[in-house]
């Protein structure tokens, strides 16, 4: 992610990447609703731990929410992950979303969530991107 920040940053695109310290919560701040409200362009990197945090299914769907509403460009990018993976929720994604369906077996919100996650999964996994598996 570093790379792409840089690269994109040194050519004069603004860019937004999420605030890491979100890994143990489950919001996303106003802050960033907004800037992923007000981007043009969104670029989404799958990786083998992608599903596991719920603020990163938490954000990809509301990026999928926008790309309805506004228009957004979408870009996904499958680093070191089949786009199949993500798209049919198999191997880590599976475990992944597993797990999460666990938490919330007696929760019908919860379990609601964790649909939206799967949809979002699929429609951004259905998008032209790009498939950098091997490097």
């Amino acid at each position: 992610m570093g790379h792409l920040y840089e690269g994109l940053k040194s050519r004069g695109i603004f860019t937004f990447q999420d605030d890491k310290g979100l890994e143990h919560g489950d919001s996303i701040s106003e802050e960033l609703l907004k800037a992923i409200e007000e981007s043009q362009v969104a670029v989404i990197v799958f990786s083998k731990n992608y599903a596991t945090p719920r603020w990163c299914l938490n954000e990809l769907v509301k990026i999928m929410e926008c790309k309805t509403q506004y228009g957004q460009t979408v870009i996904p990018i499958f680093y070191d992950v089949d786009p199949s993976h993500v798209r049919y929720q198999r191997e880590s994604f599976a475990e992944a979303l597993a797990k999460h369906e666990s938490r919330y077996k007696d929760d019908v919100e919860g379990m609601h969530k964790v649909k939206g996650w799967r949809i979002a999964l699929s429609d951004a996994a259905d998008l032209k991107g790009c498939d950098i598996r091997q490097g």
